[in-house]
């Protein structure tokens, strides 16, 4: 399912991209979601969306999670962990091209860092501890940002024209 219009109040149409798999990663999302939606966003969460799914297959969730990445305007993406999760990696090249080859409007890439491992790594290690390629496609396009409200803001500034 692709996100709704939002009404003409709403400022963006965000993707949320980040692991869903363990109860821990689903609640962190809907923290976010829900700051999200409190700024007059629409927002697309994968965990969600898969509630009217018949079928989970690799097909069912390529489709389903494609339609609502080429129906946004911005992808925010939870970077935490080890390494970034590999479903948001994929989202997140996929999302970088569209915003590349996409037109207006695909406004950007928002990137949230909590993770210590991380932090502790600022502006030590190139790219922060973040793959490279992955640093590189945010950054393209938007940003990476260490708190949660520094991503809010960080999505606000792509509502602009």
């Amino acid at each position: 399912m692709a996100i709704p219009d939002p009404d003409p109040a709403t400022p963006l149409r965000v993707y949320l991209a980040g692991p869903l798999f363990s109860e821990g990663e689903r609640a962190w999302l809907d923290v976010v979601a829900a700051r999200l939606r409190a700024a007059g966003h629409v927002c697309f969460v994968p965990h969600e969306e898969t509630a009217g799914l018949t079928e989970f297959t690799s097909r069912s969730i390529y489709t389903l999670d494609g339609d609502g990445l080429r129906s946004a305007n911005v992808l925010v993406a939870w970077l935490d962990g080890i390494g970034v999760d590999d479903g948001t990696a994929c989202e997140i090249g996929i999302f970088a091209e569209l915003v590349r080859s996409g037109g207006d409007q695909y406004r950007g890439i928002v990137g949230i860092v909590t993770d210590l491992r991380l932090q502790r790594r600022r502006g030590v290690v190139p790219g922060d501890g973040l793959n490279l390629f992955v640093a590189g496609a945010i950054e393209a396009s938007g940003a990476i940002c260490w708190s949660l409200d520094e991503a809010v803001a960080a999505v606000a500034a792509l509502a602009a024209p």
